[in-house]
């Protein structure tokens, strides 16, 4: 079970211009083979055979290397290609246990005076299921059946212990030859395989293959025909030298023997020459033998390959088994009956299996060629790969700059002079205080901030035993009213809390109200929030530059039914902060890392240049989804982030939260899929209708593919559902794709998180900062690496800070409560003073 570093057989998108050496025997082959693409691939090829001379197979490495080397240079020479450093794939017949495809590379190449670059180390099984995987795809194994007998087949990776990583497949080379050298054997091998074992040059070793090959079966014959002669069975008792010298009976001679039509005449010839002098009836007895012979060895073989096909089906998990096996060798294709007997019993013992068996063309060459082939564009294609998704893969210093800029971006914000034309726009919140507990009441929230809308009833009680209950109901938001008039959405709205209020059985109390809009605001007060512009996919017009509380307050009047008390109007970051306040003290940050992505934090007053005062502090939103827009991140945004701007609703707006929110990420996966397909990296070239589809990649789905628990079949079950007909090798390219694209999200939010607690910590000139940042959103909760990667990146960009996260429970809903609890507290307080 020896690892061969081939991981598939070819695409049909292989091309080039290749050498195959083919060593496994006293002669040995050198072959051109040129892959081209004209209408259809084709193959073409020219060799040589070159002998390798007794005393060089005899003799030491360095001389039979020293060989090939020189006639490798000679076929070079003739073919005037010796200043074409062509690509090498070295097909090599003898067990070999490889640590990588090109292991194998000869030190002898280099002191030649041409170069040769050896791509592929092949096994000639190998090269055979290559060469029928180019006419076949079906073809995932390769069988040798010849002087010697091997197989090879494609494994998945995760089961393969001497090979690091479990994404994929991979051939293994069986080398079944050795089977049942463990005795394993012994209940069916017979006196006779017994005795060509212990007459062999490896006595003990190639069991299976002394059962099966032709190397032996001739062999076989032989003793079997000495011994029923020495019983008077055969020949009238005679034995003759001839029939006593080993190897004078060869597998050619049973194969000869056993043609229907010309066997019996043939079986007189050759026993004639042995001297035996038969009858008719000997002839008609040694074809028997010889059947029989013949028939045990296409059997095991086809038991053999019984096992390695429901391997395949169970690695599998299909009910049916559909695949084609590559075949080579002499005793295969040579032999009159032996493949339709071999056939025939496979399908008896795998019933549940579909076989088609394809005869190899020059499989250990072109299979080696082939080989070659796939490994060049595999090489190539890697290469390629890496340096589209390099620029994804941010370093140190690039995430300290980013941190650096956001640092410059929050200052610009802050201050009065620049905050009008700052991207990042540190809007204050007027949020004075987090909770001290002493919050008490019912509150109703509303909470919008996508395409659904939430109504709830907080009951907020204080005391020993502080307690928060909420009672909720969703109601959708219909596009048409997203992107209709302001009064359609508020009127809209206003409809569902007279539904809520009815359900709960609450219409005449005058509630206090907190309103979670998450959109920027630029707040004049608590109770009182300009719209800045829509996100999100909202575009309801009449809205933006207007106060969403006074929309709110006039769509309730409208609707005359009953009136509520509008205390806070809150954004969702803060009420995640608020929320996470509540149970932990030390959270004063709070994060959203989901559809959108942004931040706030408890700002010093006297930072604030836009709002009057200087003792205390006050929570800052910083709608920072807009940082990058004055292009001060277009050093690190690539053409793929600029493919997802262009064609969104906000073109030029919220980059920073285009590159690392969840409404976008698989819009970047998109691009870069479409981009590798164009290149012929990936669904073999065909860029599906379905790939076409914006948004059609939902974030959703980079989650799925990039859990650990996720086996390469359920990622092509993924992508199947989103109507892409993918390979093996496909599902890793879209695994690392997904992979780099959130890997990069996780950190420059955190390297914008860095900045957030870094500040705080030169805000209150500390040393070192102990502080908890509460954090929601779906990016964060689901996918299974963003956090960990962005809590990393924290700790590296700010090691002065111990940042502890706390997960909010329920920030746009509970959140706002809070909020207006607090407000409401903060009130009475100033009503009595």
């Amino acid at each position: 079970m020896l690892p061969t570093f081939v991981r598939s057989i070819p695409d049909g998108s292989e091309k080039g211009d290749f050498i195959a050496l083919d060593l496994g025997g006293s002669n040995f082959r050198i072959l051109r083979v040129k892959v081209s693409h004209e209408k259809k691939q084709t193959v073409q090829m020219e060799s040589q055979i070159y002998e390798t001379p007794e005393d060089i197979i005899h003799g030491s490495g360095t001389r039979l290397f020293d060989h090939v080397a020189e006639c490798l240079g000679d076929f070079m020479e003739k073919h005037k290609i010796k200043d074409k450093k062509l690509p090498v794939g070295f097909t090599f017949s003898f067990p070999c246990a490889h640590t990588k495809l090109d292991e194998h590379k000869s030190e002898h190449f280099a002191e030649a005076d041409y170069e040769a670059d050896i791509m592929a180390v092949v096994n000639d099984t190998v090269g055979t299921m290559m060469t029928c995987g180019f006419d076949d795809q079906r073809c995932e194994v390769g069988i040798i059946i010849g002087t010697g007998t091997n197989a090879c087949y494609m494994e998945e990776l995760r089961h393969i212990d001497l090979v690091e990583g479990d994404e994929g497949r991979m051939c293994i080379n069986t080398e079944w030859g050795a089977f049942g050298d463990d005795g394993s054997l012994e209940d069916i091998r017979t006196e006779y395989d017994r005795e060509i074992d212990r007459g062999s040059l490896n006595p003990g070793k190639q069991l299976f293959e002394k059962m099966v090959s032709g190397m032996y079966m001739g062999e076989l014959v032989r003793l079997i025909l000495v011994k029923m002669a020495k019983e008077g069975l055969l020949f009238e008792g005679r034995i003759t030298p001839e029939l006593l010298t080993r190897g004078k009976f060869e597998t050619k001679h049973l194969s000869a023997i056993e043609k229907t039509k010309e066997g019996l005449t043939k079986a007189k010839e050759i026993l004639t020459r042995l001297g035996v002098e038969p009858s008719m009836d000997d002839c008609i007895a040694v074809q028997h033998v010889c059947a029989i012979v013949s028939f045990r060895s296409a059997n095991l073989i086809a038991a053999t390959l019984g096992g390695i096909l429901n391997r395949l089906k169970d690695n599998k998990n299909v009910p049916r088994l559909r695949t084609t096996v590559g075949i080579d060798g002499s005793l295969y294709k040579m032999h009159p009956q032996y493949s339709r007997r071999l056939h025939k019993t496979v399908r008896r013992l795998v019933p549940e299996c579909d076989v088609r068996f394809l005869l190899s063309e020059s499989g250990s060459g072109k299979g080696a060629a082939l080989v070659t082939a796939w490994a060049y564009r595999l090489a190539d294609q890697t290469r390629q790969i890496a340096e589209t998704l390099a620029e994804f893969r941010l370093t140190q210093e690039q995430l300290m700059e980013v941190k650096k800029r956001m640092l410059t971006e929050i200052q610009n914000g802050l201050s009065k002079n620049t905050q009008s034309t700052a991207t990042v726009k540190m809007l204050p919140t007027y949020v004075r205080s987090t909770p001290d507990g002493t919050e008490n009441g019912d509150f109703l929230a509303l909470d919008l901030g996508g395409t659904n809308f939430r109504v709830l009833l907080v009951k907020i009680r204080s005391g020993k035993k502080r307690m928060v209950e909420m009672h909720n109901k969703i109601y959708a938001i219909p596009i048409e009213v997203m992107q209709g008039t302001g009064e359609e959405l508020f009127d809209h709205i206003v409809t569902c809390i007279s539904d809520f209020l009815d359900y709960m059985g609450m219409k005449k109390a005058r509630l206090p109200l907190g309103f979670t809009f998450s959109f920027p605001c630029r707040q004049t007060s608590l109770d009182a929030g300009i719209l800045v512009n829509w996100t999100k996919g909202f575009k309801a017009t009449d809205c933006e530059g207007e106060d969403v509380v006074n929309l709110l307050r006039e769509g309730i009047k409208r609707r005359e039914e009953f009136d509520l008390d509008v205390v806070a109007v809150v954004n969702d970051t803060v009420g995640t902060m608020m929320t996470c306040a509540y149970e932990e003290p030390t959270c004063e940050v709070g994060l959203i890392a989901g559809t959108g992505s942004n931040a706030c934090y408890m700002e010093e007053m006297r930072n604030i240049e836009t709002v009057e005062g200087n003792e205390g502090r006050m929570c800052v939103n910083m709608e920072w989804g807009a940082f990058g827009d004055n292009g001060c991140l277009d050093d690190i945004r690539t053409q793929y982030d600029t493919a997802v701007d262009d064609l969104s609703l906000n073109p030029g707006k919220q980059r920073y939260e285009k590159m690392c929110s969840g409404m976008y990420l698989g819009e970047i996966v998109r691009n870069i899929l479409i981009d590798l397909t164009k290149r012929g990296f990936l669904f073999r070239g065909q860029i599906s209708e379905t790939l076409k589809t914006r948004g059609i990649f939902e974030t959703k789905f980079l989650s799925q593919i990039e859990s650990d628990r996720l086996a390469l079949l359920q990622v092509r079950s993924i992508l199947q559902h989103l109507g892409l007909d993918s390979t093996c090798d496909d599902s890793i390219i879209v695994k690392e794709v997904c992979g780099t694209v959130s890997r990069r999200a996780a950190r420059i939010c955190g390297a914008g998180m860095a900045a957030v607690v870094d500040k705080i910590r030169e805000n209150r000139g500390l040393d070192h900062l102990d502080i908890t940042v509460g954090v929601d959103g779906t990016l964060y909760k689901l996918h299974p690496h963003f956090s960990r990667i962005m809590h990393q990146t924290v700790r590296d960009l700010a090691p002065k800070c111990n940042v502890n996260f706390l997960l909010s429970e329920d920030g746009s809903g509970k959140g706002a409560a809070l909020i207006t609890a607090v407000g409401c507290r903060l009130r009475e307080q100033e009503q009595k003073s």
